[in-house]
């Protein structure tokens, strides 16, 4: 069974299509294509394992392309975008091209920012093949490369025309890349769902072992909750900015770590915790739902502490760089207890070195 949740924007809607088998269902892909033209990116985990797959659905374009970037984050670069320009060129992509995100949250990054890019903006459509990217990352038309300096910081919203959520591909996804997914799932919980909170508590050993209609569940949970959060703020205005939490952190722990520590999710797990922590010392949540969060994730089996440590000050610089930060200082996503997140400004920043270094 196929569901379909609708991403209602001010300028048009946009259709995510989750369900078992999508990536072979040709006439779906039939009618996206609009142009001749559509050029797939992938990558060398998941190319190899879905890439023909989705080239036999695409058999209504006269010239179908693809290009295979290196897997993982750091090769999230304006460099691997540059190498995807040139495939757009060779390829002779007009402005009634597509292009295709075939992966996780890195390739459909890169492949929308492109698609932004050239010729000032061209259709693409997201086909995640993570959890991660299923839940959160897919939906909402966030694109962006990574600097030295930190995470996304050069991107566009561009949102996409379709998100094919094909659940048969989480069966080749290996456990820890379904954990760092599982994250994102808790995150959506943690910010605005003290119910969905309990059915994850309830569910952690299924969601754990991968049971397909357990983590289709989820997905369908997350991804309402997000299509209706981009509907009323597509461009972080404000409510959008919640769906930061524990990313604030995160993205300072990856910079810091060089993105080849941790998986994305894995990072804002830690972040959640953190900032979980940072809330009870300013007083605004108290120890027994950061407690039940940190248990919650290591049931799930992920991180909830940076081993080895990095230095706190290291990780308050990268947060610095941080996109949600202001003239005015740094801006947190911070809590009041399970499912009730808030942004909080003004935060000293011996306050931020204390919960880095565990000292709530």
């Amino acid at each position: 069974m196929t569901e379909r949740i609708d991403v209602a924007l001010d300028e048009r809607t946009y259709p995510v299509w989750i369900g078992d088998g999508l990536l072979a269902e040709a006439s779906r892909w039939d009618a996206l294509v609009a142009g001749r033209r559509v050029l797939v990116v992938s990558d060398t985990h998941v190319a190899p394992l879905y890439g023909a797959r989705l080239a036999g659905s695409l058999a209504s374009a006269l010239d179908v392309a693809s290009i295979t970037v290196p897997a993982g984050e750091t090769g999230k670069t304006l460099a691997t975008c540059s190498d995807i320009f040139d495939a757009l060129s060779q390829l002779r992509a007009g402005r009634d091209s597509l292009v295709v995100g075939l992966g996780g949250g890195v390739i459909g990054d890169l492949a929308g920012f492109a698609a932004a890019c050239w010729m000032r903006g061209v259709r693409f459509v997201q086909a995640p093949t993570t959890l991660l990217a299923m839940v959160d990352s897919s939906v909402g038309g966030k694109t962006g490369v990574n600097l030295p300096q930190g995470k996304n910081l050069v991107g566009a919203f561009h949102q996409p025309v379709a998100v094919l959520a094909d659940t048969a591909t989480l069966a080749t996804l290996p456990a820890r890349e379904r954990g760092a997914g599982l994250a994102e799932v808790v995150k959506y919980a943690a910010l605005g769902d003290a119910a969905f909170f309990d059915w994850l508590d309830d569910n952690a050993d299924g969601l754990l072992a991968g049971n397909a209609s357990t983590l289709a569940q989820a997905i369908a949970v997350c991804v309402r909750h997000k299509a209706g959060i981009v509907a009323r703020d597509e461009h972080e205005n404000g409510e959008r900015a919640l769906l930061n939490f524990g990313h604030t952190f995160g993205h300072a722990i990856e910079s810091a770590t060089a993105y080849d520590r941790y998986l994305h999710g894995e990072a804002v797990a830690i972040g959640m915790v953190q900032a979980a922590r940072l809330s009870e010392r300013l007083g605004l949540a108290d120890r027994v739902a950061g407690d039940r969060l940190e248990r919650l994730l290591e049931r799930l089996g992920l991180p909830v502490r940076v081993e080895p440590p990095v230095d706190a000050g290291v990780l308050l610089d990268h947060m610095r760089m941080d996109k949600k930060a202001t003239a005015y200082g740094l801006r947190f996503v911070l809590w009041r207890g399970i499912g009730r997140a808030e942004i909080t400004g003004g935060v000293a920043d011996a306050d931020v070195l204390a919960a880095l270094a565990g000292q709530t």
